[in-house]
């Protein structure tokens, strides 16, 4: 039986699903664990993050203060020094080293000079070495404190350990991730023992050899010794390579069988009918569908009347009218006899969208009232977990005897008290906001599986679609309806105290000409840590750095925004996550009259909330947000005929890299332009939305980033497998791999439907 095989049947001949701790000791062990290495397998995908080549020093220049590294360098000299400072003996080794250019300073502390023979023996001048350690600073001087260190040098074991030293020298060094006490050469000394005995068999073959040859890619084992113990720089290339084609492989298998299973599965279809809600609807829009709409609208009313349920993802800018999309989608299935869900993520959005709905249906959602139109119409219900009861109760009977056709709602429609008996469509939105089972808690409910439409206002890159979504068919809506405004937006320094005074004169300027302001910040309290933490900030603002409050919290910011001069007999309410939803309810509703024209809110405003008079917004501590939390934000003006402003105001450096950052978010409106920026800024993880189940995205070659050509052979190539061998029979290799790379529940970042 081969190691394949045998894996399937249970098996580990090759023993790589044992514990490291067979290998070294506890202590070791347990260091491993720190970096995510538990078994013989773990350690053989624990790949070097860069390579030395031979002959080649590292870069001494670029180190920083308390990062832990590991160098490649030359020794210069070594010095002993004996302290008598405080009354105390002792003595310092001081060791320095250089990379042909830069200096760094080796520091050995004892109780004597011959504490220090085995290391004054060792680093000699001239002598090359590899040395791990945390970087601090002396008297202005960078040094290592006790480092860990390996010597490129033979030993004294005769002419075959000189062969094979020699041999070694000549091969590019791999560095590890490394931590205290597990440098990178015990690594690679552990990786070894776990590789060199390793045949062709023992480990699963994913890649079907047609692939591996029209990109000219090695076997997995191959790929792997390249990538570990590699001959020379190309041999690393070629390695790494087959490793990002793997990964790409079996993320897309895996989402090409979900995809050929949810399409194996029966759906009530909804053909479209000439004079039913949708027509009527379409006849009393008091605009014209953009050709985006228009398009999407086609293909979505193509899937909705077959039996093949609908799995597809709507994404698109910021207010380019995914919302009429989704309504026109509801229409035909009520039209059909069906009910339709709308799933948002928070009851300020379930209500918006309500309130959207019932506006743009008008008389068509008027359905069993005494105002109800001659002619067809329906009713759009409403299911949030802070209904009083009464209400609660009404809302789920109608709906239960099928009188309430579109139902938007919370968490609070995903519990088994709500009976949606004729459900045949459900709308996500903003589906990051859910967890997996969440998401699936409707779709499952009914006999049939209903179709289902994820929509989100965050633009997508191209590599996250094919990575994330890969098993739904993908929209794009890139083209703004007429008559949106444009947003002007501008970075401020919260230190110029006469920009930060020009700030709320310009908010003052936009109220009194019938506009309308929301303020952005963190924190609900002082007391609170951010309510939306930094994503995708690299370099948040030191803790001197000024701000342009005391606290961006509500709390503070509104008090202070009401003594504010410029603000002088306007009203400013608040909105945040910990008010009661009858709360939250009125202050949109102050806010969208005017009554209260200055909101200051948290995140909660950021997807969905729809004032059409809202031209101004201000985002206080801005560097704490990510680029597309802040188109997201910047998104919530714009939305009138008015010109419209967006102030980001930060206290972090001019020139940092959160400086940066808000630099490119303010030169560039185009959400897809900035989620492609953000992508390169942010780690796989946090792009995947893996934080959602607390485990890693599963990519650890692959980057998204860079890998485009790579995720769209491997996509296409894995549907053309999928489509010709579903329970992957004719390629076994590839089963396995999936089975042992995404087992565990480590798939569940691909779980987007």
């Amino acid at each position: 039986m081969t190691g394949v095989a045998a894996h399937r049947a249970g098996e580990d001949p090759a023993g790589l699903d044992s514990p490291v701790s067979r290998l070294v000791r506890k202590a070791a062990a347990d260091k491993f664990a720190r970096l995510g290495v538990r078994t013989q397998r773990d350690l053989l995908r624990h790949y070097p993050f860069r390579w030395v080549a031979p002959g080649r020093l590292s870069s001494l220049a670029d180190l920083r203060p308390g990062e832990q590294v590991t160098v490649v360098a030359e020794v210069v000299g070594a010095e002993t020094r004996v302290s008598r400072a405080g009354g105390r003996g002792g003595s310092r080794l001081v060791v320095t080293i250089t990379d042909g250019s830069a200096f760094l300073t080796l520091v050995f502390f004892g109780s004597s000079p011959r504490s220090f023979g085995m290391h004054t023996r060792r680093l000699r001048a001239g002598v090359r070495g590899q040395f791990t350690g945390e970087v601090s600073v002396f008297r202005d001087e960078l040094q290592l404190t006790h480092p860990d260190y390996q010597t490129f040098e033979a030993g004294e074991d005769g002419a075959e350990a000189e062969a094979l030293a020699a041999e070694e020298a000549l091969r590019p060094t791999p560095i590890y991730p490394a931590t205290r006490g597990l440098p990178s050469w015990v690594i690679a000394a552990t990786v070894r023992s776990v590789l060199d005995p390793l045949r062709p068999g023992d480990l699963p073959e994913p890649l079907p050899a047609g692939y591996r040859a029209e990109h000219g890619l090695l076997g997995s084992l191959e790929a792997l010794r390249a990538i570990h113990h590699p001959a020379d720089e190309r041999e690393v290339a070629a390695g790494a390579l087959t490793l990002r084609h793997e990964e790409a492989f079996l993320v897309q298998t895996a989402l090409a069988r979900r995809r050929a299973e949810a399409a194996g599965d029966g759906a009530e279809p909804n053909a479209a009918i000439d004079a039913g809600l949708l027509a009527a609807f379409d006849a009393a829009l008091p605009f014209t569908l953009t050709r985006g709409q228009s398009e999407v609208g086609a293909a979505i009313a193509e899937e909705l009347s077959g039996t093949v349920p609908m799995q597809r993802l709507l994404h698109g800018e910021v207010g380019s009218g995914k919302t009429v999309v989704a309504a026109r989608a509801m229409l035909q299935v009520v039209d059909a006899g069906g009910q339709a869900a709308l799933l948002a993520p928070t009851e300020v959005l379930a209500q918006q969208h309500h309130r959207a709905l019932s506006a743009l249906l008008g008389p068509l959602a008027r359905a069993g009232r005494l105002d109800a139109p001659d002619g067809p119409a329906t009713r759009v219900g409403l299911l949030t977990g802070s209904q009083p009861a009464a209400t609660r109760r009404d809302e789920l009977a109608r709906l239960a005897s099928g009188e309430t056709g579109i139902v938007v709602g919370t968490h609070a429609l995903l519990t088994d008290t709500v009976q949606i008996p004729f459900l045949r469509l459900v709308v996500v939105d903003e589906q990051h906001k859910f967890g997996v089972e969440q998401r699936d808690a409707l779709r499952m409910r009914g006999e049939a599986v209903p179709h289902q439409l994820i929509m989100t206002a965050t633009p997508i890159p191209r590599t996250v679609a094919m990575t994330v979504f890969g098993d739904l068919e993908t929209s794009v809506l890139g083209e703004l309806p007429a008559g949106r405004s444009p947003i002007a937006t501008t970075l401020v320094p919260a230190a110029n105290a006469r920009w930060m005074a020009r700030v709320w004169e310009r908010v003052r300027e936009e109220v009194d000409a019938g506009g309308r302001a929301y303020v952005v910040v963190p924190r609900i309290d002082a007391g609170d840590s951010d309510d939306a933490p930094a994503q995708g900030a690299t370099g948040g603002a030191p803790d001197d750095a000024p701000r342009p409050l005391p606290s961006a919290s509500v709390e503070e910011t509104s008090a202070l925004l009401a003594a504010e001069q410029a603000l002088a007999g306007v009203r400013v309410g608040v909105l945040h996550g910990r008010m009661a939803a009858d709360e939250k309810d009125a202050a949109m509703a102050a806010f969208a009259s005017g009554e209260t024209p200055v909101l200051v809110a948290t995140t909660v405003v950021e997807v969905g909330v729809d004032v059409s008079e809202a031209s101004i917004i201000v985002v206080l501590d801005a560097d704490r947000f990510g680029l597309s939390q802040l188109h997201q934000l910047r998104g919530r003006v714009g939305r009138g005929s008015r010109p419209s402003i967006c102030l980001v105001v930060s206290g972090v450096e001019p020139g940092t890299p959160a400086w940066e950052r808000l630099e490119v978010f303010a030169s560039t409106s185009d959400g897809f332009a900035l989620a492609e920026a953000d992508l390169s800024m942010r780690r796989e993880g946090d792009v995947l939305g893996t934080a959602q189940s607390g485990r890693t995205s599963g990519l650890r070659l692959l980057r998204l980033a860079r890998d485009a050509d790579v995720i769209a052979a491997a996509r296409t190539a894995a549907r053309e497998l999928v489509s010709g061998d579903p329970d992957l029979e004719r390629h076994p290799g590839l089963a396995d791999a999936i089975a042992i790379e995404l087992a565990d529940g480590e798939d569940e970042f691909l779980d987007k439907s």
